[in-house]
């Protein structure tokens, strides 16, 4: 896949609730080369439940994604990413197995980064996923479980020697959900391990930190998860960086309400007048703008486009009240 990563240096992170159809789409336009569906679980895909089969629904033009798949049976995980080949032909870039994310109720069910406390299932994870589909097959995980002890070289190399065609690592254990910083050295550790392309991912806010985490580690693409939140324009600062050319300017009031106000009627496209989940992504648009405090409650109100402009329209007469 090194060839596939060279065209596609800029990965948009799969984030559960957040990297739905509008969202991807915007981080696209301003420059993400590869975008994932949010976490689809094999389970619900293999109950046929309609709520999770939607997460692979297209944006119009989107013409290639990567589906991020979580779970811990064998044969669900197989036979569901053959599900999702089929469906999706060649609108499908590969699909990722996510052995990364802590958040307890995954872990609970021994998925997600509790797969790292069990390398034997994880690579008949890895194993069996990769014989039941033609598209190449990649691996997300972590530092380690446990803080302080780090597995995640060794891990790689089992993840590898199953059949992974790349791995993406995110630079924490799984211990520290979010906490402190990511660690990018375990990165170039495990690109030092391993033979198949290395994606770092881990605390990338700006252009220069994509910058930085591919000259300190020598990963072959970056991964921006939360720092896009709110903030597409980030992969436009970050190819700009990469490109050695001048990161265009921040945003300005004007055009990260206008960006949100997009948002909104991209979802709304999908999801009819029932937007509510905009109202976290109005947050981080709106996240140190004049007035953004006191106009929290009424955000969290908000149910159709029509409530969320009046919302944008306040806050740019606030805004240029303060210009």
């Amino acid at each position: 896949m090194y060839d596939f990563f060279r065209r596609h240096r800029l990965l948009l992170a799969p984030m559960a609730g957040v990297s739905d159809m509008a969202f991807r789409t915007l981080c696209r336009e301003q420059g993400a080369d590869l975008t994932y569906t949010e976490m689809v679980s094999a389970k619900g895909l293999s109950y046929a439940n309609e709520k999770t089969r939607h997460l692979l629904d297209l944006a119009q033009g989107e013409d290639m994604v990567a589906v991020q798949l979580f779970g811990h049976e064998p044969d669900t995980m197989a036979s569901q990413a053959a599900w999702i080949e089929q469906v999706m032909g060649e609108n499908l870039a590969y699909i990722d197995i996510n052995m990364g994310c802590p958040a307890r109720k995954i872990v609970t069910k021994g998925d997600g980064s509790a797969l790292m406390r069990d390398s034997d299932l994880a690579a008949s994870i890895v194993a069996a996923v990769s014989r039941a589909v033609e598209h190449p097959v990649t691996v997300k995980f972590r530092r380690g479980w446990a803080m302080g002890c780090e597995t995640a070289p060794e891990f790689a190399v089992r993840m590898q020697d199953a059949g992974a065609a790349a791995v993406a690592v995110h630079g924490r254990y799984a211990e520290q959900l979010y906490r402190g910083c990511a660690d990018w050295g375990v990165v170039a550790r495990v690109k030092q391990a391993v033979d198949v392309p290395v994606v770092g991912n881990g605390d990338v806010k700006c252009g220069a930190d994509a910058v930085a985490i591919t000259r300190e580690t020598g990963c072959d693409a970056v991964m921006i998860a939360r720092a896009a939140e709110g903030n597409p324009w980030i992969f436009s600062q970050a190819a700009a960086a990469l490109a050695g050319s001048p990161e265009p300017c921040a945003p300005t009031v004007e055009q990260r309400i206008a960006m949100a106000r997009r948002h909104a009627r991209l979802l709304a496209q999908r999801e009819g007048r029932n937007i509510v989940r905009m109202r976290k992504h109005a947050m981080w648009y709106m996240t140190g703008l004049p007035g953004a405090a006191a106009a929290r409650g009424k955000i969290n109100a908000c149910v159709g486009v029509d409530d969320f402009d009046a919302v944008f329209d306040e806050l740019l007469e606030i805004a240029g009240s303060h210009a």
